[in-house]
């Protein structure tokens, strides 16, 4: 069934993922891009860091706004998609991240190879292999690439060490712990999934870690430059936006909220038209995988 609520809320929801894709998505890629193409030994720690952290935000923006964008279109034609993301970079472990990052994925992978390989409904050693399995077959779904396999095996690892032990030692930390924790494996993981030319990862990881010295002159100013790019990023993939919207709204009547959400999704799409009209072509990232 269509409905005009139905379709209103399928065109705010194709609007957010296009903004998401266009002006943050986009900005991420170029600050990614210009120190990716830099050599391991030419990037000091921020630097190092500043390239990890963008393409953090390149790849979430960019799949979760293409994501939104086929979610909306689906409600304006009367289909209700599942949610693919639901906040992944606010979890507090690795296993939490992946309920919470392309969910489309990793329950298919449950679904239809974890468990009926045996799940956790068998011995440790077999749990193990199990899980081996799963992440070694998600590492090569997204491409024939050693890039690809260490970063599954590398999930594989972290996993099955929360699995034994870990998570049951993090519930007894502070959250922002917890948090720190999960933020600084799955930076890592993005570097390792990131690197097409496996022979970088080690000294751009190394550059991460202080091997071309801490933070230089360079570094401070990039950093100082993209700081506002950084705090707009981090604050949109939590939901403080969304809580913030629905509180300005909900005390408003209905007619009046719909009015606000109508001219607020105007607004946004003729930006996201101004942003298209002055750049490139820009495929989905995840259109390679």
């Amino acid at each position: 069934p269509i409905s005009p609520e139905m379709t209103a809320a399928g065109l705010r929801r194709l609007v957010r993922g296009l903004l998401k894709k266009l002006l943050l998505a986009e900005s991420a890629a170029a600050v990614a891009n210009a120190v990716y193409a830099l050599a391991p030994e030419q990037l000091g720690m921020g630097l190092a860091w500043l390239g990890a952290v963008s393409y953090c935000f390149q790849i979430f923006f960019d799949f979760s706004g293409y994501s939104d964008m086929a979610i909306g279109l689906g409600r304006i034609f009367g289909f209700r998609y599942l949610e693919n993301f639901d906040y992944p970079y606010i979890s507090a472990s690795i296993t939490e991240f992946w309920r919470r990052w392309h969910i489309s994925l990793s329950t298919w992978f449950r679904d239809y190879v974890y468990i009926p390989l045996g799940g956790n409904r068998c011995g440790l050693a077999r749990q193990a292999l199990n899980l081996l399995i799963v992440w070694s077959l998600t590492g090569f779904w997204h491409g024939a690439g050693w890039n690809f396999v260490m970063w599954g095996l590398y999930y594989f690892v972290i996993l099955f060490i929360e699995k034994l032990f870990l998570l049951k030692a993090l519930d007894k930390l502070p959250k922002l712990f917890r948090h720190v924790y999960a933020l600084l494996l799955i930076v890592i993981g993005w570097v390792i999934f990131a690197s097409d030319d496996v022979s970088v990862l080690l000294p751009y990881l190394g550059s991460m870690f202080g091997a071309n010295g801490a933070v230089g002159g360079m570094d401070v100013y990039t950093l100082f430059t993209k700081a506002a790019l950084l705090i707009i990023c981090c604050v949109a993939s939590t939901e403080l936006p969304k809580r913030l919207f629905l509180s300005a709204t909900g005390a408003m009547n209905e007619k009046a909220a719909f009015t606000i959400k109508s001219v607020m999704t105007i607004a946004l799409l003729a930006l996201s038209m101004i942003l298209l009209i002055g750049d490139s072509y820009n495929p989905f990232l995840y259109f390679r995988f």
